[in-house]
């Protein structure tokens, strides 16, 4: 971790590189843990709030619209998870370096958040002050990874499920039947069953909402 810098925080362009806000964009749908985090980490001099989002779009929309240094994701959120939403950041705000913070996190949704190109991946058990040191080290390049979080899924195992797999369940988890999941996947509805099949088989499940219940617990969706 790098020490707490000291820029001049009336002006947030500063002298020189070394002197610039880092700008932060808290998503969390719990209103109350947002705005705490909020109101603590804007008490560092070198960290100021610029947005903040309670869902998923909200939390794409918000990025797009102020342009953060770092966007620090809850991992679940109405509309899109976390890792969705830092996959979309990715993309569209490659500057952009994307945190997750998490309260029930599984070994998958680790594998899957590094995937997408997380640079941080935080239990919610962290201080303030030591999520505003990991948001300094993740600005200036540093991956972190709680060290439990990061054991637990290399113990775990890999997910078993292929890609499309994976979003095919993740469609069906609400229950979509499948003439639905087809059209919003642009599959044939036989082809949509026949992925659903394989990935139940995979995982022991009765049927494909049990499969997607099960995948979903172990952070695979």
């Amino acid at each position: 971790m790098t020490g707490k810098q000291q820029p001049d925080v009336g002006d947030e362009s500063g002298g020189g590189e070394g002197s610039r806000l880092i700008r932060v964009l808290l998503a969390d749908d719990e209103h109350l843990i947002r705005g705490a985090l909020a109101a603590l980490l804007a008490l560092e001099e070198d960290l100021t709030i610029v947005a903040e989002a309670a869902s998923g779009p909200e939390a794409v929309a918000m990025a797009r619209a102020h342009e953060p240094d770092v966007a620090v994701l809850d991992l679940q959120m109405p509309g899109a998870d976390g890792v969705k939403v830092a996959t979309q950041l990715r993309d569209a705000l490659p500057a952009c370096r994307n945190m997750i913070v998490t309260s029930h996190a599984r070994p998958g949704h680790l594998k899957r958040a590094l995937a997408a190109g997380v640079r941080g991946f935080v239990p919610k058990t962290a201080s303030a002050q030591q999520l505003a040191e990991i948001i300094r080290a993740v600005h200036d390049g540093v991956r972190y990874v709680d060290p439990e979080l990061a054991a637990d899924a290399i113990s775990a195992g890999d997910s078993p499920l292929t890609a499309r797999e994976a979003e095919l369940l993740d469609l069906a988890a609400d229950g979509a039947p499948v003439a639905e999941i087809a059209e919003r996947a642009s599959l044939t509805s036989g082809t949509v069953r026949n992925y659903l099949s394989a990935a139940t088989a995979k995982l022991g499940a009765e049927n494909r909402h049990a499969a997607a219940r099960i995948a979903r617990e172990r952070g695979w969706l």
